[in-house]
């Protein structure tokens, strides 16, 4: 694994979904607002396992797919050298951060915490702010009418029933 796969995931996703998590349990000890870690003999564990396998399959899927096909990694600041429309980015435009907030839905069930629930909003956000303003005019300065065909496409979040294929693409 290269080195600069292993520092975007580390700083990316291990802040948002580890350190982040973490530090509001921590502080949630100590406020009143606790938290019960749920085991396997209570309805939220299972429900949790669902969201966690979805999150972390799209995790994985898609970081192989910036990698393999796009030459670069998830981090603003070593992005894909190429434009990602393969696997989920047919449905959705930002699968990975979707895979980030349904591992982040299983956190908050495990650990029963509603400050873990904000959290995910908050996350959710901010990423709706940034993409907007920030990531979605970059794709469209590195990649032109190729990104902004496949904005008017597929939908930022809401995902797609058939996979858009930009070779049947009659418009």
């Amino acid at each position: 694994m290269h080195w600069r796969l292993v520092i975007a995931i580390i700083v990316l996703p291990g802040t948002a979904l580890v350190f982040v998590p973490a530090t509001i349990l921590t502080l949630a000890e100590n406020s009143g607002v606790s938290y019960q870690f749920t085991t396997p003999d209570q309805i939220f564990f299972w429900l949790a396992l669902l969201p966690a396998g979805i999150g972390l399959g799209l995790a994985v899927w898609t970081v192989k797919l910036f990698t393999d096909i796009g030459q670069g990694t998830p981090a603003p600041w070593d992005p894909p050298k190429k434009l990602v429309i393969r696997g989920p980015y047919r449905h959705v435009r930002n699968p990975m951060i979707s895979g980030a907030l349904l591992i982040l839905l299983a956190e908050g069930l495990l650990f029963q915490s509603w400050p873990l629930a904000v959290w995910m909003v908050a996350f959710f956000i901010v990423n709706t702010i940034y993409f907007r303003f920030v990531e979605e005019k970059d794709l469209e300065k590195r990649f032109g009418e190729d990104y902004r065909k496949y904005k008017a496409r597929v939908a930022r979040w809401i995902p797609r029933l058939q996979p858009w294929n930009p070779e049947n693409d009659i418009r």
